[in-house]
């Protein structure tokens, strides 16, 4: 099989590669006081702080699992160590994210590659000569890119020929993260280790999507598939399981909806359970053309997917929102002495 082009690494294209993004710690600073005095004011600060007290119920509910879903860019601009310190410290049981916040970006610095601070006022054709991707003002090299591609397949040849859901091939990504990682402490690995699963509904849309293809072409007669209904059942039975549920959610999307979604799956299962009890989204899309991934949480209360007393959508840029109230609730404390569910070892063996 051919191999990935590669481009000599110019003068150029490192000193466009010279700024590494550095990914923000929650426990650094203490954002209670800012968070207090947003709650004073009007417009989407009010909206925060009331987001940061509905996490914070969530997390303090004796009965409840919190579940994060991510889509986006936030891990490629900085938000990484936010999402594994969530999970670090109890505040998350269960996460549901597009494949590239996991694969192209997680995994990917797990293999100890980087994202760079650039720009989004540059010719994109120049870019592109030095293999160098961009998401808005943050760039990535399409070489290092290439190599997280190759060892997704490296990791589906490793195993036994069988459908898979993105939960279970992410644990084998964990497992092969413990012993490979040159970057410790992702979100993958720290899931793994905390038996947090993580579900990808859509985990082909990323760079697990161009490793499984060499897998398969490797391995034409016996080969993995990823199999998206195993991810909606596992993550339906989640949810009949943790009765009481929040959802944190960071942008739309398919997480969004499939999240949603597990309360409807379950009573066509015929098993009753309640609505997600707590809901916040964090979005910069409008619901009026159905970009805000076709509605608000209110709205998605019609539907009997989440209650209406403790839900905030915030319109805002995520990556200025999710720090402050992420730190806000490693420091207001509500986490400790919190119980594991370790949803993951309910597929274990």
């Amino acid at each position: 099989m051919a191999k990935p082009k590669t481009k000599p690494r110019t003068n150029r294209k490192a000193q466009l590669l010279s700024t590494p993004v550095e990914h923000i710690d929650i426990t650094s600073f203490d954002a209670r006081p800012i968070i207090d005095a947003m709650g004073k004011m009007s417009f989407t600060s009010r909206d925060t702080a009331r987001a940061a007290e509905i996490f914070n119920k969530m997390i303090g509910d004796k009965k409840g699992s919190v579940i994060l879903t991510l889509a986006g860019s936030t891990s490629a601009g900085g938000c990484m160590q936010v999402y594994a310190d969530m999970v670090r410290f109890g505040m998350v049981d269960a996460i549901v994210s597009t494949g590239a916040s996991i694969v192209d970006m997680d995994f990917f610095e797990a293999l100890g590659f980087k994202h760079y601070q650039g720009s989004q006022f540059i010719d994109d054709t120049q870019l592109r000569d030095l293999y160098i991707d961009r998401i808005y003002d943050t760039y990535i090299d399409e070489e290092e890119l290439q190599n997280c591609d190759q060892t997704i397949g490296e990791i589906a040849d490793s195993l036994k020929p069988a459908p898979y859901s993105s939960r279970a091939f992410i644990h084998e990504m964990g497992k092969w993260l413990k012993k490979n990682a040159k970057k410790k402490g992702s979100l993958i690995e720290t899931c793994y280790d905390h038996g947090v699963p993580i579900f990808c509904p859509a985990f082909t849309d990323s760079s697990a999507g161009f490793g499984l293809v060499l897998h398969q072409v490797r391995n034409p007669k016996s080969h993995i598939t990823i199999d998206s209904i195993a991810d909606f059942r596992e993550l339906t039975d989640i949810k009949i399981k943790a009765g009481t549920t929040g959802l944190f959610m960071v942008g739309g999307g398919v997480p969004k909806n499939f999240v949603q979604d597990t309360v409807v799956c379950a009573e066509i299962l015929g098993k009753e359970v309640e609505m997600h009890k707590y809901a916040v989204q964090i979005t910069v899309a409008d619901s009026r053309d159905g970009a805000c991934s076709s509605s608000t949480l209110k709205e998605a209360n019609s539907w009997g997917k989440v209650e209406t007393a403790y839900e905030q959508m915030v319109f805002a840029e995520a990556t200025t929102v999710v720090p402050l109230i992420g730190s806000d609730a490693y420091h207001r404390g509500a986490w400790k002495g919190r119980k594991a569910r370790r949803f993951a070892d309910m597929f274990k063996g």
